[in-house]
């Protein structure tokens, strides 16, 4: 790499968390001329990118679907426009850290100053801010206020901070998942967490509505992670959890829980179905229902045992986990999604990457329910695997 990519690196590792936006602007100012250098951040719907500036936020949110900044998100690749007298290029370059799209660097730059080389430059310091503004939001709330383009509830608040990422992806696989009602949602999540040879996948389907049903959540979840961080196998996280939801409610409420088990090397999948949330598969252009023995939810009674099942996925298999807020939702002519519209919308978003289903199927979602309100949490986690 050049000199001006050190130090443009080494100007963002240095800079407080809140700097990020002048520093990188002043940074390719000084060091690959740009013109103008701006920062979108995508909303939690992940339907808008919200510009960074000064606090309170004015400038209006661009569109995902619409905008050229939205296509460069959309399409995660650069997309490059000239204009001008001498021309300007102005490049939009998607921000992701390990799968997961943050948002878009917008810069304009002569176009004498445009080469493959400094293109490449760019792409590669647009991932570097990127991972840190993901250490930044440890400590400054600028970047989760940009990402928010209405007032959040307190349990949307609870629930959003409690995800590991939105998307992640590895050599063996690529993840995806996204809440609904993104700026309301009460008790639905999902949790995942990879090792050497290993990658562990839970979706909870919370019960109750607000902040009860996210205090329940956030018990449940941690309550899990409390287990798999002590090594204890999938029957034991299971059992684990139950107990903590059971000893705090005696059974007065419960948590619907998918928990799933995968050997990267492989493929062999251990599950655990305590509950709603609902596992299909396509494979090779066929969708299918995967059934587990269903077993209680979690905190329903005490010292509740838990059997694993197995099953076995393979390269180019796609699974799609949802909630009862998905596939339980009916048309006006009171069909259910997950009758005939869920396998629609799967096979529109086939070519989509994982990161990119979520949100898509969702929208086909909205387009079955048309005018109804939801009713219900909306969770959709999609995983594409690839194997070893």
């Amino acid at each position: 790499m050049s000199e001006r990519y050190a130090a443009v690196e080494r100007a963002l590792r240095e800079a407080a968390p809140h700097e990020l936006l002048d520093v990188v602007r002043a940074s390719l100012t000084e060091h690959f001329a740009a013109n103008s250098v701006n920062l979108l951040i995508a909303d939690y719907a992940m339907t808008l990118l919200q510009p960074i500036d000064a606090l309170p936020y004015t400038a209006a949110p661009l569109s995902v679907h619409t905008s050229e900044p939205g296509r460069a998100f959309g399409a995660q690749q650069p997309l490059l426009r000239s204009a001008g007298t001498p021309p300007v290029v102005t490049a939009h370059l998607p921000i992701s850290v390990r799968g997961d799209r943050l948002g878009v660097l917008s810069l304009a730059l002569p176009e004498e100053n445009c080469s493959r080389s400094t293109l490449g430059e760019l792409e590669q310091l647009a991932d570097v801010l990127g991972r840190e503004i993901v250490l930044a939001e440890r400590d400054t709330d600028l970047y989760l206020q940009a990402r928010r383009t209405q007032r959040l509830t307190l349990a949307a608040e609870m629930q959003w901070q409690l995800l590991p990422s939105r998307a992640c992806s590895r050599p063996e696989y690529a993840l995806g998942g996204q809440l609904e009602p993104a700026y309301a949602i009460h008790g639905d999540n999902f949790d995942w967490s990879s090792s050497a040879d290993h990658l562990t996948l839970t979706v909870t389907n919370g019960m109750g509505e607000g902040i009860e049903a996210a205090l329940l959540t956030h018990l449940a979840v941690n309550a899990l992670r409390n287990a798999r961080r002590a090594g204890l196998n999938l029957p034991d996280q299971a059992h684990l959890a139950d107990q903590a939801v059971y000893g705090q409610y005696e059974g007065a409420v419960h948590l619907p829980t998918l928990l799933l088990r995968f050997n990267l090397n492989s493929g062999l999948t251990e599950v655990i179905d305590a509950g709603s949330p609902r596992l299909w598969r396509l494979r090779e252009g066929s969708l299918q229902l995967i059934e587990p023995e269903a077993q209680l939810p979690l905190g329903m009674f005490e010292d509740t045992i838990y059997h694993v099942e197995q099953f076995e996925v393979r390269p180019g298999d796609r699974l799609l986990i949802v909630s009862d807020g998905v596939y339980d939702v009916a048309s006006p002519t009171g069909e259910k999604y997950q009758e005939r519209a869920l396998a629609r919308a799967v096979n529109s978003a086939r070519l989509l990457p994982a990161s990119h289903v979520p949100r898509a199927v969702l929208d086909e979602l909205a387009g079955h329910r048309e005018a109804a309100e939801i009713g219900d949490d909306a969770t959709i986690v999609c995983l594409d695997w690839f194997g070893r």
